[in-house]
């Protein structure tokens, strides 16, 4: 029988290596390029935004809203894979500052993020005050922000150029709700309005107060209060003088809060009572238990409403069923975490249109951009203010939910009206 022949030791040591290196990439098809059709997929790097939080201080509570709805978007897109820019995907990161709710933090923080962290893009905070002074330092630096809470038209002076704001403006929060109290009551005559010394609240009223006039509405009482109140009850017994039909007040979770206690214990009775914040958050109802009923809320998202959109989630109910398993603590999904995550939707949308990480190319995407998210359509005007998306309203009933009411097109329940007196629920 003849002997085989003996194989060469290199040309075994090079088919050994050859056949590991085939069984290495079988293994890793499908996990390594996460992008179907790509040659080649490297590794870019991280994205880092930044930017300040109110995770202590007065709006806390919807800085932690704030917060998980920005992270919301980074922990999908980096589970997904990342962005992809050209030939090389990109993770994402947030590197973020607790302002404490106090705006004089809110500069030295930004710059910090800028010169120090050496971030990317920049975030806005939680609110038009906060906001406010973090547009000075983009605009320095000229840093690309998208600002996901800040809705008062002011802080965006018409000069600027890298600050965009993905929200309704200020002066529309109120319209809705008075929309809805007139469709069920065309009768009413009057209207008190309360808010908060402060851009945001100021332009609500003015906003609100016009719309009353286009409706042949008389506005019997308008003051601003301090930021932080310890006490309204001179202003609201000014207003039960006046006996309004509708009471509308333009502020943050904890004057809602304060103002529903003290109407009660002055027993205030308007036909309808209603908020720009407060109402959208768990933290509302879980402060004022069966008090918080019949409260009509102004809100820039609701899973209720029909867009339907690019980006991990489609439509509405997409992103509140990923959020809710993502978020089990939370019993209800507030608007400002949606905004959030937006704002990162609208971020990236840029970024890949403009296939790089320059800050003048993103900011030129930016304001081109007209897209449609799950959050509404996002469109900024030449101030860099999306005037294309409206607001919506919710109402707290008696059987513990809060429904959306307005539009009507996208009602989940018709408005309760009018209000009962606090001693007849």
């Amino acid at each position: 029988m003849p002997r085989l022949p003996l194989l060469n030791f290199a040309r075994v040591v090079a088919l050994v290596r050859a056949l590991i290196a085939l069984l290495v990439a079988t293994m890793f098809v499908g996990c390594s390029m996460p992008f179907p059709g790509s040659q080649s997929v490297m590794d870019g790097g991280t994205i880092v935004f930044g930017a300040t939080i109110p995770i202590t201080g007065e709006q806390a509570a919807e800085g932690s809203y704030t917060r998980d709805g920005y992270l919301m978007f980074i922990d999908t897109v980096n589970k997904a894979g990342g962005i992809r820019i050209g030939d090389k995907t990109y993770k994402l990161k947030l590197v973020y500052y607790d302002d404490g709710s106090q705006p004089e933090r809110v500069a030295p923080l930004y710059e910090r993020l800028i010169t120090q962290d050496h971030v990317n893009f920049l975030l806005g905070p939680y609110s038009s005050q906060l906001t406010a002074a973090a547009v000075p330092i983009a605009e320095k630096y000229g840093v690309p922000m998208v600002a996901a809470h800040g809705s008062a038209e002011s802080i965006f002076p018409s000069g600027d150029r890298y600050t965009f704001s993905i929200i309704s403006p200020a002066r529309n929060y109120l319209r809705g709700v008075l929309a809805v109290v007139l469709a069920k009551d065309p009768a009413i005559e009057t209207v008190a309005l309360l808010g908060a010394d402060e851009p945001f609240a100021r332009e609500v009223l003015a906003g609100a107060a016009e719309y009353a006039a286009e409706r042949h509405l008389t506005v019997v009482y308008r003051s601003l209060y301090p930021l932080i109140p310890d006490d309204l009850s001179p202003l609201l017994h000014e207003i039960k003088q006046r006996n309004p039909d509708i009471v509308l007040a333009a502020g943050h979770l904890q004057d809602a809060i304060l103002i529903v206690r003290q109407a009660k214990e002055q027993d205030l009775r308007p036909r309808a009572l209603g908020f720009t914040s407060g109402p959208s958050t768990p933290e509302f109802r879980a402060n004022l238990k069966g008090d918080a009923d019949y409260i009509f809320g102004a809100t820039q998202w609701t899973s209720a409403l029909k867009y339907s959109g690019i980006g991990p989630w489609a439509t509405p109910s997409d992103y509140a069923q990923a959020f809710r398993a993502a978020h089990p603590q939370y019993s209800e999904i507030p608007y400002q975490t949606a905004e959030s995550t937006a704002a990162l939707l609208v971020f990236q949308q840029a970024i890949e249109q403009s296939g790089t990480l320059d800050p003048e190319a993103v900011r030129t995407a930016l304001s081109g951009l007209d897209t449609m998210t799950f959050y509404g359509r996002v469109k900024f005007d030449a101030r860099g203010l999306n005037v294309y998306k409206p607001m919506a309203v919710e109402q707290l009933q008696p059987d513990g939910k809060k429904y959306t009411v307005f539009p009507a097109d996208v009602a989940e329940r018709e408005a309760l009206y009018p209000m009962p007196a606090w001693t007849h629920r």
